[in-house]
Parts: structure tokens; C-alpha cells; sequence
């Protein structure tokens, strides 16, 4: 299957003859599979480096003399919850019954530790890639207006995917089934095909047309002030 890479698809190909393909969508029901509501908000937090950003800002406060080796421990702890997150995503948005062990690797434990195993894919491209998926798959990637009366910035601290999923069945008429089965960026595309016609300003657009009209406001001012 081809996957459309502009509502989230991911398909990745092992290069040798008799390689496997790997097919990811970062569906409504794949996020609803990543945890709760409340889970998948966390997740998604964790996996763009919130944990990594508070310990930095804190780091910032401290004596620049302090050990490298201890500055390796405090970061040690939250990339390695940023990898297991990122592989837990993966692993929900993989459309096949395949083991992903190959791809992603694994975390191997020993009597007296854990140690990760990497697969063929590093770790590094395993988080990019969760990234991509969640983005996706909880906030949405589509390319639309968006009217400014829209806009938020309330923080939600969760994602009810059943909501979007009902949502998408009331408005095109979907199985259950399909209506699972969409991305967040599918079904913003989808609403804004449906409903192409909706007046008003984007953020965007409205901050030009503020800019332009306080600058053709400030030369009227200076103007007057001349005569």
C-alpha cells in the first residue's frame, strides 16, 4: 500500500530482497491505543522533549562548573522515557502483526540492569518518527485556514480520540470502522472540504490587517501634526 504522506502515513522498507515493509497511520483508534485521554497528552509532551527542556532550564541555574558525568545522569533518565514512549507510539500505529523488535529495537534486562538493544532504525529516527506520528495523529497537520474566532491557546490536558470519531461519523456519514481509522490531519481536511465556505480572518491575516491599518493610522497623525 502507498502511503499518503500527507495525512501522517509512514511506510519504511527493509533493503534487502526479501525485506519486510512496515506500514504506519497514526489513526484516531491508534492514538486512542497509545493510553487514556490523559496518557496520550503526557505522551505526546514527552515525546517533543518537555521532560528534556524543564531539566535544561533548571541545569541553566547551576554552576557552569559543574561534572560532565553529572550532567550525563540528569539526562539520562528522561531520553530514555522519550525513547520508550516513542517506541510504545510506533508500535500502536503499525498496521501489521509483525514484531517491531527488528525496526525499533528493544529494552534487554539483566540481573543487575536494563540496556537497550537497538534495531536497524536509530533511536533517534525512532523518536523523529513518533513525533510525526502523534503531530498527525493528535494536533493535526493539514494545511487550512484557520479563522482566527477558532483559535485557542488553552492547553487541553487531554484527547478524547472517541469525540473525533463520533464527530466524524455525525458529519460524513462514516462506519464506525472508517471513522477510526482517520488521522487527525484527514479529518481536518475533511471538514474544510465540507465546509469550504466560512468567513472571516485567520490570525495571520488579521495581524496585517491590524499592522497596515495602525501604519496608515500613525501617517495620518504625522500628517496632521505637519499642516
Amino acid at each position: 500500500m502507498k502511503p499518503l504522506t500527507d495525512i501522517g502515513e509512514i511506510r519504511l522498507s527493509e533493503t534487502r530482497e526479501d525485506g519486510k515493509d512496515y506500514f504506519f497511520k497514526p489513526s484516531f483508534e491508534a492514538m486512542a491505543a497509545v493510553g487514556t485521554p490523559e496518557e496520550i497528552v503526557s505522551m505526546f509532551s514527552t515525546i517533543h522533549g518537555a521532560d528534556i527542556q524543564k531539566i535544561i532550564d533548571k541545569v541553566s541555574q547551576l554552576p557552569a562548573s559543574l561534572p560532565q558525568n553529572m550532567l550525563n545522569a540528569l539526562f539520562q533518565m528522561p531520553g530514555e522515557k522519550i525513547l520508550t514512549s516513542a517506541m510504545h507510539v510506533l508500535r500502536c500505529c503499525y498496521k501489521g502483526c509483525d514484531d517491531l523488535t527488528p525496526l525499533i529495537g528493544e529494552w534487554k534486562g539483566w540481573s543487575n540492569c536494563v540496556v537497550y538493544r537497538p534495531g536497524a532504525l536509530p533511536k533517534e529516527d525512532v523518536i523523529v518518527l513518533a513525533q510525526h506520528l502523534m503531530q498527525h495523529g493528535v494536533v493535526g497537520k493539514a494545511k487550512i485556514r484557520k479563522l482566527q474566532r477558532h483559535e485557542t491557546n488553552e492547553y487541553s490536558t487531554e484527547f478524547k480520540a472517541i469525540d473525533y470519531i463520533i464527530a466524524a461519523r455525525n458529519h460524513f456519514g462514516m462506519s464506525r470502522d472508517d471513522a477510526s481509522n482517520l488521522t487527525m490531519t484527514e479529518f481536518a481536511l475533511l471538514i474544510a472540504a465540507k465546509y469550504p465556505e466560512q468567513k472571516g480572518l485567520t490570525q495571520e491575516e488579521y495581524a496585517d490587517v491590524s499592522d497596515d491599518f495602525l501604519a496608515r493610522q500613525a501617517a495620518r497623525r504625522a500628517a496632521a501634526k505637519n499642516r
